[in-house]
């Protein structure tokens, strides 16, 4: 009678919690980005437990930190994977990316990245699906503002760190740039570190006497190239690329970074009640305005949450996703084709008086 009852109450008793995984760099240089994207997801997650789950049962975020590290990514996948997470919302660097995906594919799990762009992951048929557009759409639209700008000897430096990214960003733009009439005219790859020399970095791309800088790097890195530039080339328009287009670039920026052109691939000042909403929550929440990181990791929890509510009996959570496209994003929405990527719209901005400007 004692075991009965015991099991009857078990059976009566909350469903345990839907494991979903998160992966970000949450401890590295570039920790923004990661936990910017943490935030977000977890403002989905608790609006998805408040309208009562997947049928009764809570939806459980397991986090874990990459720390923009190949060690500490393969140990982070791998203990999702041992998890049994459902799905796993991240990485946010293609460099992260390039170790994580391959181990989360191989044990079946369906990964939805926020941010990730690199061509690496672009048109295959796999268990990822991408919530940004690539580094080709970017870097074309980048060289057809700044050669518009009469910007045709460009001087690069970029961050080895995120080698995925940032050599496919730069291969995107040099093709894009040249097909303008333009030039790449020194490309400077570093390491980024705390001990990084970034006047010896800003002192390189300056020998070829180029007409504006650009940086692929994030953003505490672009704030000290930046600063550099400022000093050794005060006149120099600089720009760079969308890693750095974060609430820390501003914030550590400051003058420097006035008048840098930067891509976003969402829009900060959308007055629509959904985004301004979401964006009421957020502050309330953390204190802080959201960045891109935030928007696309809410739109990539909310792909992966629709999922799971619409998976059919013995169905795989990459066909939920394709039969529920379009799916709705704060701002736009979200359509796949049959590999999992899809458009995103952007719009170019600069940093004037502390904020992100949209060009006209």
């Amino acid at each position: 009678m004692v075991i009965s009852t015991c099991l009857w109450l078990a059976g009566c008793g909350p469903k345990p919690p839907l494991q979903v995984g998160f992966v970000g760099g949450l401890s590295d240089r570039n920790a923004d980005n990661g936990q910017s994207g943490l935030n977000g997801a977890t403002l989905a997650v608790e609006a998805f437990n408040r309208e009562g789950g997947l049928n009764g049962r809570l939806v459980q975020l397991v986090v874990r930190d990459d720390a923009q590290d190949p060690a500490r990514a393969e140990a982070a996948a791998r203990e999702l994977v041992e998890a049994k997470v459902e799905a796993v919302i991240g990485p946010f660097t293609s460099g992260m990316a390039k170790v994580i995906v391959p181990i989360l594919g191989e044990a079946g799990i369906f990964v939805v990245s926020p941010t990730i762009t690199s061509m690496d992951f672009h048109g295959k048929d796999d268990n990822l699906f991408r919530i940004n557009r690539t580094t080709r759409d970017n870097a074309r639209d980048y060289a057809e503002v700044m050669v518009g700008r009469g910007q045709r000897r460009i001087a690069v430096a970029l961050d080895q760190r995120n080698r995925s990214f940032s050599e496919s960003w730069l291969a995107e733009f040099r093709r894009a740039v040249a097909a303008r009439g333009g030039e790449v005219v020194v490309e400077v790859p570093y390491q980024s570190g705390a001990d990084t020399p970034f006047d010896s970095v800003v002192q390189q791309m300056l020998q070829s006497r180029p007409d504006s800088l650009f940086f692929i790097a994030g953003a505490l890195d672009v704030a000290r190239l930046a600063q550099q530039a400022r000093r050794q080339a005060p006149t120099l328009p600089i720009g760079a690329s969308e890693w750095a287009a974060t609430e820390q670039l501003l914030e550590l920026g400051g003058e420097v970074v006035r008048g840098l052109l930067i891509v976003q691939n969402y829009d900060r000042d959308d007055p629509s009640p959904r985004y301004q909403a979401f964006s009421d929550a957020y502050f309330k929440r953390f204190q802080r305005l959201p960045g891109y990181s935030s928007v696309s990791a809410h739109d990539a929890a909310t792909v992966l949450l629709t999922a799971l509510r619409r998976r059919s009996d013995g169905g795989t959570l990459k066909a939920a996703a394709l039969a529920s496209s379009p799916h709705a994003g704060l701002q736009q929405q979200i359509v796949f084709d049959a590999n999992g990527d899809t458009p995103r719209k952007v719009v170019f901005t600069e940093v004037q008086e502390g904020r992100y400007v949209k060009l006209k």
